[in-house]
């Protein structure tokens, strides 16, 4: 029984020593807790970069509302557009990021109608986004994808369109024209209404119809 009594006690003492001689080394208990407080700082550096896309998601509608809020940029000078004549313009699209290069710039059709009344077109055709380009000869606007033209109010005149080409928001701010181009574009009032040719009839259909409907024009009564 003492014998058993004795081992026990030296297997302790076995367990203990070590325990002591590391509690009794400075290097040891601070190489254990440099290691501990740097695995902290790596957990935390992880755990901040996988936060970083989740924050950005979150906070993106905020983000996206203030920019569209700041959304009206300047196209030009207003002396670049004359009255009377329809431009090119090409403007910076407020969501993209520098990296987006030459893809971030969009054209626009402005046309100058006399003073301060301006009208600012989507280059893009109504029908199916096509680019349409402006011929001042004919005063159209061509898409020359499916052949669709509108009118130089950019009403439509011809073609696949429904509708007339879409409109930006502007306004004249410090001698510069200014678009809002925070949203898409939206119909104008004026070009949600089909324009309507009247074609006069001639002179003799004038008078068959009438002859159609008088007996008295056809040199007779009418038959029994």
């Amino acid at each position: 029984m003492e014998r058993e009594v004795m081992k026990q006690s030296e297997s302790n003492l076995e367990v203990e020593r070590p325990v002591a001689t590391e509690m009794a080394d400075p290097v040891a208990r601070s190489r254990r807790v440099f290691l501990f407080k740097l695995s902290l700082l790596l957990n935390g550096a992880i755990g901040a970069v996988l936060a970083v896309p989740i924050i950005g998601y979150l906070l993106s509608p905020a983000l996206k509302k203030r920019s569209q809020e700041q959304a009206w940029i300047p196209i030009g000078p207003v002396g670049d557009f004359p009255a009377g004549e329809t431009r090119l313009a090409t403007f910076r699209n407020p969501v993209t990021t520098p990296w987006d290069g030459q893809t971030g710039n969009i054209p626009c059709w402005v046309r100058h109608i006399s003073g301060e009344e301006f009208q600012v077109f989507a280059i893009n055709c109504a029908h199916l986004n096509c680019p349409v380009r402006w011929f001042a000869q004919s005063r159209l606007f061509m898409c020359p994808c499916h052949g669709g033209a509108y009118y130089e109010d950019g009403s439509r005149a011809s073609g696949p369109p429904e509708r007339g080409l879409f409109e930006y928001e502007h306004k004249i701010a410090g001698g510069n024209l200014m678009i809002f181009a925070g949203k898409m574009p939206t119909l104008a009032a004026r070009n949600c209404k089909p324009r309507l040719t009247q074609i006069e009839p001639s002179s003799s259909a004038v008078a068959d119809a009438r002859s159609a409907t008088d007996p008295n024009a056809r040199g007779g009564a009418w038959p029994a």
